[in-house]
């Protein structure tokens, strides 16, 4: 079949589409072309034509504000637009709630262009610019079509609780990770502890080298280096980036492949978050470093949570399977016991580093009304503070190196009796350890 535009000759419909043309745009064109006004003169003051008025450059009557061009122009019918164009598509009512559709369909294309390689966006970078494409697969197995979404990181002006943003990378084969900047919240009532439940847990393992932050197969935070964004006021939760990858399932054993990819990948986040707030300080890679990851290990009898000297009231029934316990020189030392959906039935912790021992400080005032007291206490002086219920015992002691928090919890009510036995020596044995000792409690009767 022949084809016009291989020979360059002219067809009717060719010439047809040219007339459409000329009739709409010709009298746009005829101005201003000096080799078509040759029978009129101009003013010299003004370039207008003499004898018409008109202006050469616009071709526009002084007097008026449409002139002949746009009678023209709306005298010609134009080309038909297809169906799929937006004016057409946002017509009469359905403008509205069609415009947003697109809007929200042209911002879901650039969370996901990156990983197709196509488009406008085909250079784009997931997680607030952090992760290139080699990022993602080592996330994923090297699996490289995952999808990213994210909501931007910014500052809550109103509430002022820091700075705050969402990630998560998907899989079509149902992997998922979810990232997030956010400040911990240390105000009673508030996420903070539930925070700790999943990222304090006994599974995690210390990143080491000086940074706050710990790892485990499924978790992974990292505190924003304090000489970067200032240093912490004592009665904020710290800046924090942290990654989670599903459930934990705390019977299996720690995944130290999957552990050292979520460790570089926290660090990747953190060092990205840093450049934009203009820091020169480059983290490095902790993967090589890590401590082995914490192991179920049996206990003796007189040693619960290999605390030395540490036992259950006498002639209780050992009901708990063995504990699992932090390894390695965490800001937290953990003894987990029957953990279901990332909630032990019995925990174990003493908050060692200051500044995650804020998440505690107004629980330590307002858990409860029997109150928990330390030996040498007067009026005007107290060591700490804390409290006595059910299925809690907490108290924060003001030690040399700052807060330290001792805290034992059961999932139940049920275990009152468990926990007041193990407080003092427990709070006494770790205070040691800490160097907060001596330190003794006097339980509420």
């Amino acid at each position: 079949m022949s084809d016009a535009r291989n020979d360059g000759g002219a067809t009717p419909e060719r010439e047809a589409a040219s007339a459409a043309g000329a009739e709409a745009g010709g009298e746009l064109r005829e101005t201003g072309n000096a080799s078509r006004d040759s029978g009129t003169s101009r003013d010299s003051g003004t370039g207008r034509d003499s004898g018409t008025g008109r202006d050469p450059g616009t071709g526009r009557d002084p007097d008026t504000t449409g002139g002949d061009v746009a009678a023209a122009t709306a005298a010609a019918p134009g080309p038909r637009r297809p169906w799929w164009h937006w004016r057409q598509l946002t017509r009469g009512r359905v403008r509205p709630a069609v415009a947003a559709a697109l809007a929200g369909a042209l911002l879901g294309g650039t969370g996901v262009a990156w990983q197709a390689e196509a488009g406008p966006f085909a250079r784009e970078r997931a997680c607030w610019g952090a992760f290139d494409e080699d990022d993602v697969a080592d996330l994923f197995h090297g699996k490289r079509d995952i999808e990213a979404a994210e909501i931007p990181v910014s500052r809550d002006r109103i509430a002022s609780e820091g700075p705050s943003g969402t990630c998560t990378l998907k899989s079509p084969r149902g992997a998922r990770v979810t990232a997030r900047v956010h400040q911990l919240d240390v105000r009673f009532g508030g996420a903070g502890d539930q925070w700790a439940d999943a990222y304090l847990s006994a599974r995690m393992t210390p990143l080491g080298g000086g940074l706050l932050g710990m790892v485990s197969d499924t978790r992974a935070w990292l505190a924003v280096p304090e000489g970067c964004v200032g240093r912490q006021d004592e009665r904020e939760g710290p800046l924090v980036v942290d990654l989670e990858r599903g459930w934990t399932v705390y019977d299996e054993e720690v995944d130290t492949d999957e552990r050292a990819r979520l460790a570089r990948a926290v660090v990747t986040l953190v060092n990205d978050y840093m450049t934009d707030q203009g820091c020169e300080r480059t983290l490095a890679d902790p993967s090589a470093r890590l401590a082995a990851p914490a192991r179920f290990t049996a206990e003796k009898r007189d040693a619960v949570c290999g605390v030395k000297g540490l036992r259950l009231r006498a002639g209780r029934p050992d009901t708990y399977r063995s504990p699992l316990v932090t390894a390695g020189d965490a800001p937290v030392r953990t003894c987990d016991r029957d953990v279901l959906f990332d909630h032990p039935s019995l925990r174990l912790m003493t908050v060692e580093d200051p500044r995650l021992a804020v998440l505690y400080k107004n629980l330590s005032y307002d858990g409860g009304h029997q109150r928990i007291t330390a030996v040498g206490d007067t009026k005007r002086y107290t060591r700490g503070t804390g409290f006595l219920r059910d299925d809690m015992a907490l108290y924060q002691a003001r030690c040399q190196t700052g807060d330290v928090t001792f805290l034992i919890r059961a999932d139940d009510g049920e275990r009152a009796a468990d926990i007041r036995a193990l407080m003092p020596r427990y709070v006494a044995a770790e205070a040691d350890r800490v160097g907060c000792g001596p330190l003794r409690l006097r339980l509420p009767g």
